[in-house]
């Protein structure tokens, strides 16, 4: 694979993400010229990862970089972009990169007419926002969109930076990032009410309880899906589930309806895969459906 030259890097938001990915470029032997922080955490990151690269106003560090990387939260996007596009921030020839999950290009397109770059890459990974990161994008995937003609550029830059592109249509992105939020993002949910349980059952440290049970689940959705099912709601266990929701609704109400929902939707499942026996099915829907609100 070719490698693009080069580049001089603007990047814009020194968060989690952007401090992270301008430093990756700046391993790959990218020059990054200037980022923008405003935070103290910003500035701390900025200055941890990208020492010595100069903190400048937004227009200064999109003003100073062939390759711009727009690190800023989703519902922030399209403002930035309208915004630097009525100021003329932006050169022929640029290359304009963004983070977000949600979106595509197409949030991209009022730089068109200055003819830059436009590319969607996103890490689909969680971030410290420290060096452990740099490591961790080595089995990380970015969900990139691009016109095809860029697409060679968006598989250098996301190999540069040590991970695998993944192409995802522009039309798909918003199911790729409900996708990926579904499953990450409530994962921390489920994991924290788990050990908030298990420490309301006076586990010492339900962390080392629970770390390896969630850790062989995980592997297990990972490489056999739906087959992977086991537990009470898999097998049909009706006065099991009974108990935990008399148990929940004296614990903690509000992880009670995570439970119904999710043991409603992980028996639905199991119907479907055939785990689970339509005998056996009914009775336990019956009771989760009368636990609804």
């Amino acid at each position: 694979m070719e490698h693009p030259a080069r580049l001089t890097v603007g990047v814009v938001g020194a968060g989690r993400v952007g401090a992270v990915l301008g430093a990756a470029l700046a391993r790959a032997g990218h020059g990054v010229t200037g980022v923008s922080a405003v935070s103290a955490a910003s500035l701390a990151r900025a200055a941890d990862l990208l020492p010595g690269v100069p903190v400048r106003e937004v227009p200064d560090v999109v003003a100073g970089a062939e390759l711009v990387v727009l690190a800023v939260p989703d519902d922030a996007l399209a403002d930035l972009v309208a915004g630097l596009t009525a100021t003329g921030a932006w050169q022929a020839g640029q290359i304009v990169v963004h983070t977000s999950g949600r979106h595509g290009v197409s949030v991209l397109e009022p730089t068109r007419p200055h003819h830059v770059l436009p590319l969607a890459l996103h890490p689909a990974m969680t971030f410290t926002g420290t060096a452990m990161d740099l490591e961790r994008l080595a089995e990380c995937c970015f969900g990139v969109t691009a016109d095809d003609a860029l697409r060679p550029v968006a598989e250098a830059l996301v190999v540069e930076m040590g991970a695998d592109p993944v192409w995802v249509l522009e039309a798909d992105r918003a199911a790729y990032h409900a996708a990926l939020a579904h499953g990450a993002n409530h994962l921390v949910t489920l994991t924290s009410e788990a050990m908030e349980l298990l420490a309301r059952a006076g586990v010492a440290e339900p962390r080392k309880l629970l770390g390896p049970l969630m850790r062989a689940a995980l592997d297990n959705a990972l490489r056999l899906g739906d087959t992977a099912l086991t537990g009470p709601v898999a097998r049909g266990d009706v006065g099991t589930v009974e108990d935990h929701l008399r148990e929940l609704d004296r614990l903690s109400p509000e992880i009670r309806r995570t439970y119904v929902a999710l043991a409603r939707a992980t028996a639905l499942r199991a119907l479907d895969s055939g785990r689970l026996r339509p005998a056996a099915a009914e009775p336990l829907l019956d009771t989760l459906a009368d636990q609804e609100p």
